[in-house]
């Protein structure tokens, strides 16, 4: 098995699609971040609707991006690659566009602009993955989709501070980095597009090897994904809620512990991705579902510690919520791309995202449900089902071996 020992930047950025591309995904995620914490902060305070009616659209964006997803994967699978990253970030443009153009209590543009971000959202990591899976192959495709996430969510706390501080003006002066977002927008599609990747359309594959290699069903990945990526809305969602509400400790806790999130992504993303590369991926994947287990185990025993102690202790318990995080992020994706024959990557990527997306939604549901019944009734149940998650995806049958050794039929063209 092939193993990747040290981080070379300039391979990296060669294998993430090239510097241009690499500029593209900074710039976007510096608008995403610019404008996605305060979305529903916008929808109120500017256009002032209220939150329950907020919320509802920005989830209906969020579920119909998701329906979106198999005519994604279909295109990829005709061999357009940075064209449908561009797509997905112009149609955001409109999104933003809409945003900015509509008027106080005019919900239904909010509901469009929201479903044109949520389209977007959903549809760029699928394009995204299929792009780096094109230019670069076996490990050194898996660093470089790490080193994107890390690139990406650096840009995204940046962006996050930026917005953060606009609110200094006033609630009127989120309509400015709502502004710069769209142009931001705009101009990553255009240098996403002005790489040129393309791949091989499926119909070039010969029909033998289409038979041959049919796409994976790849159901206990799929199913296990959906409670894996419950991991995300653990420092955004449930820890904040368990501090706060809960322990009533001080909003500089869930604050720090986010902060300490992303810092620890975009740090130890590449290293711990290129350490794990001398195990399997689906090995790496299970184990990452026994981390998290570990954390919300963790969780669980440090509410009960008591006053004074349960906070901080929460907030180290963290530390190894977000490295299983980091261990997921790194190998998930990475086994989709080495399981999905080339003429069929783009759908298996997108049923991938539609699990992702699909757990991204209701997990704040489930959180918000379960974390009143107390912390056995949250992380204990959290824990039961990753370790499951876990068992099964150790458990199925494994195609990448086979799949590893077959010949890459795209072709890229920089």
């Amino acid at each position: 098995m092939a193993t990747i020992t040290r981080v070379q930047p300039r391979v990296l950025v060669r294998a993430s699609g090239g510097p241009r591309y690499a500029v593209a995904l900074v710039v976007d995620a510096l608008g995403t971040g610019l404008l996605r914490p305060f979305l529903l902060l916008y929808g109120v305070t500017v256009l002032r609707l209220s939150a329950p009616v907020t919320g509802t659209a920005m989830t209906v964006g969020i579920v119909t991006g998701l329906v979106c997803m198999p005519a994604v994967g279909r295109w990829l699978d005709r061999g357009a690659r940075s064209t449908v990253v561009a797509a997905s970030m112009l149609v955001r443009v409109l999104g933003v566009a809409l945003l900015l153009a509509a008027p106080a209590g005019h919900v239904w543009l909010f509901a469009t602009a929201a479903l044109f971000l949520g389209i977007g959202n959903q549809a760029w990591p699928t394009a995204h993955a299929a792009l780096v899976a094109t230019v670069a192959h076996g490990r050194e495709r898996d660093t470089a989709l790490a080193g994107a996430r890390a690139l990406r969510n650096a840009a995204l706390g940046v962006g996050a501070l930026l917005a953060t501080a606009c609110l200094a003006g006033g609630t009127t002066a989120l309509r400015a980095p709502a502004a710069v977002t769209a142009l931001a927008y705009l101009a990553a599609a255009a240098l996403a597009w002005s790489v040129h990747v393309h791949a091989h359309p499926a119909e070039a594959a010969p029909a033998k090897d289409r038979d041959d290699e049919p796409a994976p069903r790849m159901l206990a990945l799929l199913a296990a994904n959906v409670i894996y990526v419950f991991c995300l809305n653990v420092p955004e969602i449930a820890l904040p809620l368990v501090l706060v509400t809960q322990l009533h400790a001080s909003p500089v806790w869930p604050a720090a512990v986010f902060v300490a999130n992303t810092v620890l992504v975009v740090t130890l993303q590449v290293p711990v991705t290129v350490l794990m590369s001398r195990f399997s991926r689906r090995t790496v994947l299970a184990l990452s579902g026994v981390v998290l287990t570990a954390s919300y185990l963790g969780f669980l025993a440090a509410t009960s510690l008591g006053h004074g102690w349960s906070t901080p202790a929460i907030a180290m318990v963290s530390v190894v919520c977000t490295i299983g995080e980091i261990i997921y992020a790194g190998s998930a994706t990475a086994l989709v791309t080495a399981l999905a024959p080339a003429h069929v990557m783009g759908r298996a990527l997108a049923r991938f995202q539609l699990s992702t997306g699909f757990g991204l939604a209701v997990s704040p549901a489930v959180i918000t449900t379960l974390a009143p019944h107390g912390p056995a009734a949250l992380w204990g149940s959290l824990a039961a089902a990753t370790l499951l998650s876990a068992f099964a995806v150790a458990t199925e049958k494994d195609q990448e071996t086979r799949l590893s050794g077959s010949c890459n039929r795209e072709r890229a063209g920089l």
